[in-house]
């Protein structure tokens, strides 16, 4: 069974929104890195409606030349967890149908690898509530954003244990958690 890896710019204060706001502290090539490694074993990736929109309008006409993740993300099959999307453009996409942990539960097992998440907010609150999530991988900046959709939502309890923290010297810490089993 694969592992549900999820990846997350995120601020100080837990803000998990469109990330424009990480420009101004740049991006150390040890990040880039860090993403890769991250990557490696994940033969699919899981998005929401939203970040797949946003991905398929930029990810498409890049090639390796101009970001060395573009093959893996348009080569590797996207899966969208969407009751509204119904032709998608971009090639290796297949649409799975609105949220349903059981079907997550089961995709884990049908693919031969691990799923790559990134942004897909309202996803991934519900991956975590359902404890579907097995890695946490948290690009966290420092500011604090003050409104904005949290990583976790209310009420959300769970546990993780750290596997890994990295530091760079735009500022970013790159926290790894494993999710635990209660």
């Amino acid at each position: 069974m694969g592992a549900i890896r999820v990846h997350e710019f995120m601020s100080l204060d837990g803000v998990i929104d469109t990330p424009t706001w990480t420009a101004d502290y740049g991006f150390d090539p040890r990040m880039g890195e860090a993403i890769s490694a991250l990557m490696a074993p994940c033969r699919g990736i899981l998005l929401g409606r939203n970040t797949f929109a946003m991905f398929e309008q930029s990810w498409p006409t890049r090639t390796a030349d101009d970001d060395p993740g573009a093959p893996f993300f348009n080569d590797t099959t996207k899966y969208v967890v969407s009751g509204t999307l119904a032709s998608p453009a971009w090639r290796n996409t297949q649409v799975i149908g609105p949220y349903d942990a059981g079907r997550l539960r089961s995709l884990k097992d049908e693919v031969d690898g691990d799923l790559y998440t990134s942004g897909s907010s309202r996803l991934v609150r519900a991956m975590l509530a359902d404890g579907l999530v097995d890695e946490l991988h948290l690009f966290m900046y420092p500011l604090t954003r003050g409104a904005g959709p949290r990583l976790f939502a209310d009420g959300t309890a769970d546990a993780f244990a750290l596997a890994n923290c990295e530091s760079y010297d735009n500022g970013v810490v790159y926290l790894t958690y494993r999710h635990q089993a209660r």
